[in-house]
């Protein structure tokens, strides 16, 4: 069986494809998105031409050695594709994101997009989200301890502050990250509303209705999920 970098590697190309000359192409995070930027950096060597909206500091550095023109973060943007990972994917598309912590620039260039493609190894597919993979929530830091009491008394879930090296994480907006332990999410549309509702947060890793193409790197090759919206 082929190991999990090859598949992602694999989806990464695939994803690719659907990238045209003179395209916006907003530029995920994480480690099959980076597979991504080094595939495009290859075609724009060969003459592509296109421009790149980053969703993180590492993402814009990686696309800078690879070639790609990045456009200003302040601009208003027409972006025509993105294309990023997932931390979970279920049959519906719907996505748990933000393990990397770039979940807020990633929402807010996936619903600039005009088609959102998400690219997996297999082992990301889920029956239900929820589970293996904890939900991130992006909060301010002020009164963050309340905020995520809040969280836990909506989700009847345990509610973690996510640190790094015995600090608390900080996003590239100067946030903090909370990390909700949900055995299951059977209505994640239902969930994002509501904990919408709970200030200080800033933004949630649930991506829902988002997802235009789903390509899942498998052992027996390549598949793509299209939505299916009414």
């Amino acid at each position: 069986m082929e190991n999990l970098e090859a598949l992602k590697e694999r989806a990464a190309r695939a994803a690719v494809e659907y990238v045209k000359d003179g395209y916006v192409v907003g530029l995920g995070t994480g480690s099959t998105a980076r597979y991504v930027v080094l595939a495009l950096g290859g075609r724009v060597k060969a003459g592509l031409k296109i421009r790149g909206v980053p969703t993180s500091r590492e993402t814009a550095e990686l696309a800078a050695q690879q070639g790609i023109p990045l456009i200003d973060q302040d601009n208003a943007w027409v972006i025509d594709v993105a294309i990023d990972g997932a931390d979970q994917a279920d049959p519906g598309l719907n996505l748990i994101k933000g393990g990397g912590g770039a979940l807020l620039k990633e929402k807010i260039v996936a619903a600039s997009a005009k088609q959102f493609i998400v690219m997996v190894d297999h082992t990301k597919r889920v029956p239900v989200l929820g589970g293996s993979f904890p939900l991130p929530i992006e909060v301010i830091p002020f009164g963050w301890g309340s905020t995520a009491r809040e969280i836990e008394a909506l989700t009847k879930s345990r509610v973690v502050l996510r640190e790094r090296n015995g600090v608390p994480f900080r996003t590239e907006s100067g946030n903090l990250i909370v990390d909700v332990h949900i055995d299951r999410i059977d209505q994640p549309r239902d969930l994002e509303i509501s904990l919408n509702t709970i200030p200080g947060i800033v933004e949630t890793g649930l991506f829902v209705n988002r997802t235009d193409v789903l390509i899942v790197g498998t052992p027996q090759g390549v598949e793509t999920q299209h939505a299916s919206r009414t």
